[in-house]
């Protein structure tokens, strides 16, 4: 019975109950009366297709306890195709639920055969989705492992990377604190097959001046009071691998002398030496800073900068990468849910709304935190807005050009990546929430190359 194909008939008319069983020969079948039960036999058994009946007690004669049944399966197993029965007087009620995220809607009275149909035809298009969501993952070569992006700023950022990694240039990269620098300085070690050491990283804001020079060159045996024996450096230890420098703009001149004659020559000398060491390593540089300006106030060497800078990468904040907010929230919620063993349903629409409205100073670094501490400090069983300490106010994006195409285009954009971001990616609820068809927000997707 574990490969059968499950079906979940939430209905509380035991006639109704009993005739819908015995119409699913094909199916395994499983009843609930409420939505409590119903529920439980989501997380625990997991079946594919769902109907619910829209008048379920408490409220046997409205839609509000189906309407609330159906967002709860859809949160728990967002993948599940449910379908929505309901009598001829209820059809408004119906299409709601199809805009919330349902498959489709059947009106009584029940025709077995034909809800057969349309049951069996939902179970093939959930096992088409299932199988190309695996082979997705499957044959799926991330270009930074660590990032989760869907947007074409951050596409073009992982581009970039793809092409730099296999080379050994030294790269600058660029970005606001808690963009993920590290995480592409990681990809472009990763991502080059001539490379066989280790990545080593070191954050020269982090380090005072006076032990700094001694971290990345090291030093001999009596350099210095302490200095019990020979110590290699970061730079040595790096050998074969990559040394990422973080927050480089942060490192004093007078290092920033002895760094340049490294990148020049690569050989360095330790602290107290006379020998000149070999050192074969790829140099990655970050810093948030703008070092031109540095340059120009004279706290940064021009010729160390043209000397890093073989090739910049930028990478934007977190509020200009569309449609990545709410990507990034709901996979560390996933990440945060199951770490500390929480069992939260993912967030309410209050909590979506501003997650998508929130600047993100902290960028990446910033929305982890929030999430990982509303999961903790949550009492409901959804992240709300307030449990994100956020206020959820209407977004509002204005842009200082007088092109009216890019400025219309642009607006498309941003409204059309937020409704599939709001459905989790469905086209037909995302649709409904624009107030467009089907077949025309398809044609906007492909022109602004939106995929889902």
């Amino acid at each position: 019975m574990e490969n059968s194909k499950k079906i979940l008939v939430v209905e509380d008319d035991p006639g109704l109950q009993k005739q819908m069983k015995w119409s699913f020969e094909d199916f395994e079948v499983f009843i609930a009366g409420d939505r409590k039960e119903a529920l439980k036999i989501i997380t625990k058994n997991q079946p594919p297709v769902v109907t619910v009946d829209l008048g379920l007690p408490p409220d046997p004669q409205g839609s509000t306890e189906g309407l609330a049944t159906v967002e709860d399966i859809l949160s728990i197993a967002p993948h599940t195709k449910v379908i929505v029965v309901s009598g001829n007087h209820d059809r408004a009620n119906a299409v709601q639920a199809v805009a919330s995220g349902a498959y489709d809607f059947y009106q009584k009275p029940i025709d077995s055969e034909l809800l057969n149909q349309i049951i069996t035809r939902a179970y093939h298009v959930y096992e088409l989705e299932e199988d190309n969501r695996r082979l997705t993952m499957e044959q799926l070569d991330m270009p930074m492992e660590g990032m989760i992006a869907s947007s074409p700023q951050m596409q073009a950022v992982c581009l970039r990377v793809e092409k730099v990694a296999p080379s050994d240039a030294t790269v600058l990269l660029l970005g606001d604190s808690g963009t993920g620098k590290e995480v592409c300085a990681r990809a472009l070690h990763g991502k080059n097959p001539s490379i066989s050491g280790r990545f080593v990283a070191i954050n020269c804001a982090a380090i005072p001046e006076n032990l700094l020079e001694s971290e990345l060159f090291g030093y001999e045996k009596g350099a210095f009071t302490g200095a019990t024996k020979t110590t290699q450096g970061k730079i040595e230890y790096a050998e074969g691998g990559t040394l990422f420098l973080d927050e480089m703009g942060e490192l004093p001149m007078a290092l920033q002398a002895k760094l340049l004659r490294f990148l020049q020559e690569r050989v360095i000398e330790r602290i107290g030496g006379r020998e000149e060491i070999p050192v074969n390593v790829r140099v990655i540089c970050a810093t948030h800073q703008d070092l031109e300006d540095k340059i120009s106030k004279h706290e940064f060497r021009e010729d160390l900068y043209y000397r890093i800078n073989e090739i910049p990468i930028k990478i934007p904040p977190l509020k200009d990468r569309e449609g990545d907010v709410l990507l990034l929230a709901r996979s560390f919620f996933d990440q945060m849910n199951k770490d500390q063993n929480k069992k939260l349903k993912g967030f309410t629409k209050d909590a979506l709304t501003a997650i998508d409205a929130h600047e993100w100073p902290g960028n990446v670094r910033e929305l982890k935190n929030r999430i990982k501490r509303a999961v903790i400090m949550a009492d409901g069983k959804q992240i709300s807005a307030a449990d994100l300490e956020l206020e959820s106010p209407e977004k509002s994006n204005s842009k200082n050009s007088f092109d009216l195409r890019e400025v219309r285009e642009t607006a498309e954009r941003q409204v059309i990546m937020k409704a599939l971001n709001h459905t989790n990616g469905k086209v037909s609820p995302a649709a409904e929430l624009l107030g467009v068809s089907r077949p025309t927000l398809y044609d906007l997707m492909q022109k602004l190359n939106i995929n889902v």
